[in-house]
């Protein structure tokens, strides 16, 4: 079992790569005031069929060659569906799919998010030939990190984003950015996420 979201979130955009995803958006909701937290990955990858997607969350589906069993959207869904939310998926084959996970803040059993900015650093440095969009939206602030700005700033040069210097300081910029809104809330009252 994926012990934080995080994890789940690197899982499924891990998905989407192999989809062949070149856009690839993560999204973060933190709404304190209706109590409810969420996630979602959304690609423009190849998608997957009715009859498909209709048995994506049993885990003995998967599309993956290297093992015969896909824990991670089962898992996903029982721990969201434990917290009080849910999980929805929605793909059509050949425009891409997009997985929402929703939990109740509250819940004892809510995963926590867990290292959001070592996930996200995984995630470029690993397929920098990919658009990756991160939004993270609290009820006190919001963080947008678009590779595509990135690449400009490094002088269109994709491949720089494999450097061990430039994911360090995309890991810091993440976390800094992530604290802000963070501690904007807790100056204002608001308890951040646990």
């Amino acid at each position: 079992m994926l012990e934080d979201l995080s994890a789940h979130m690197l899982d499924i955009a891990e998905n989407s790569v192999m989809a062949e995803g070149t856009e690839i958006r993560i999204e973060v909701l933190e709404n304190r005031e209706a109590g409810m937290l969420s996630f979602s990955v959304e690609d423009n990858g190849r998608g997957m069929s009715k009859e498909f997607l209709s048995k994506v969350t049993d885990p003995f589906t998967t599309t993956r060659t290297t093992r015969r069993v896909g824990m991670g959207l089962p898992f996903l869904k029982q721990s969201a569906e434990l917290c009080g939310g849910g999980l929805d998926i929605v793909s059509e084959p050949g425009k891409g799919t997009k997985i929402t996970a929703s939990f109740i803040m509250g819940s004892i059993d809510r995963p926590p998010l867990g290292d959001i900015p070592a996930t996200l650093m995984t995630l470029i440095m690993g397929s920098p030939g990919i658009h990756w969009i991160y939004r993270h939206k609290t009820g006190c602030g919001e963080f947008i990190l678009d590779t595509d700005e990135i690449i400009e700033a490094l002088d269109g040069d994709r491949e720089m984003l494999r450097l061990p210097e430039v994911g360090l300081w995309l890991r810091e910029h993440i976390k800094e950015n992530l604290d802000e809104i963070q501690w904007e809330g807790t100056r204002t009252g608001i308890s951040p996420d646990k």
